[in-house]
């Protein structure tokens, strides 16, 4: 008697045709991302990956997302140091290989802010720096109204423009530092009460 593979569905389907796309991704890029490859590895049609997800790029995002890790957020107890920290941390993350994966998604996804809207909202991406701000409110460093963040993230935006819109493969020390103390300390040192 011969036994028939038990046909996947649902969450374990999903999953492995989401390691599957993770498995591809970190191998061949998003150049090298295709629904034929990604098929072949988790041992299912293209049809049951379209289901999930609509296009090349929303399984990239998703797939890339599953490679990203949380970096733990610095607590040195100096702003200054904390931003320069969370800075050099997005630095090293743009320069490696996974982020190289990052700038192909993001110019496949047709720019920054289309990518940002698939791959996580603002408040994820705001999360490290709001915790920073945060703790320097605690100590006295700066007002509570810095706490927003559109002014938590600036810091990181600029190092992101270095990469998109420079094309730098990555960002030398002495920017990361003149982003810090020249545009975001002032800025949330500037939001006190009027």
């Amino acid at each position: 008697m011969t036994s028939r593979a038990t046909r996947r569905r649902g969450a374990e389907l999903e999953e492995a045709i989401l390691g599957a796309a993770a498995d591809e991704l970190a191998a061949s890029g998003f150049a090298g991302l295709t629904m034929d490859r990604v098929a072949a590895r988790a041992g299912t049609n293209k049809n049951a990956i379209y289901r999930r997800w609509p296009n090349r790029l929303a399984l990239g995002v998703a797939a890339y997302r599953r490679l990203a890790t949380e970096v733990p957020v610095p607590d040195t107890g100096d702003l200054r140091e904390d931003a320069l920290e969370l800075l050099r941390g997005a630095n090293r993350h743009w320069s490696s290989p996974l982020g190289a994966i990052l700038r192909e998604l993001m110019a496949a996804a047709g720019g920054a802010a289309e990518f940002a809207g698939q791959v996580r909202d603002g408040s994820e991406a705001a999360a490290p720096w709001l915790t920073v701000l945060g703790r320097a409110v605690a100590r006295g460093e700066v007002a509570p109204e810095a706490l927003h963040p559109r002014v938590a993230t600036v810091a990181v935006v600029l190092l992101r423009n270095e990469f998109v819109v420079r094309g730098a493969p990555t960002v030398p020390d002495d920017v990361l530092v003149e982003i810090v103390d020249e545009v975001f300390l002032p800025l949330v040192r500037s939001r006190s009460p009027r």
